[in-house]
């Protein structure tokens, strides 16, 4: 059963408790930082989908802008983590 666990968190729970805390601590930090607070990621989501609800479906085109834009980051840290884990 632990091992499971261990497979499924990469780590022991407390390890794995431990690095959550560190990386959300700089996370948070960061998003200080810059002045982004989790209300205004909130507030966007729901302007987003009164946007399309009011704007009828033309706003749709916009989910394609945020995924290209999205994918410009997620795609190079997906591989560059892929490669650092193979090399283990």
């Amino acid at each position: 059963m632990s091992d499971g666990v261990n497979r499924f968190l990469g780590d022991t729970p407390g390890r794995t408790v431990v690095k959550l805390l560190v990386v959300s601590l700089i996370v948070g930090f960061v998003m200080t930082v810059f002045g982004i607070y989790p209300i205004d990621i909130l507030e966007g989501v729901r302007h987003f989908i009164l946007e399309l609800w009011y704007r009828g479906f033309a706003a749709l085109g916009r989910v394609g802008d945020y995924l290209l834009l999205g994918a410009t980051i997620v795609i190079p840290v997906f591989v560059v983590l892929r490669l650092m884990s193979y090399r283990r």
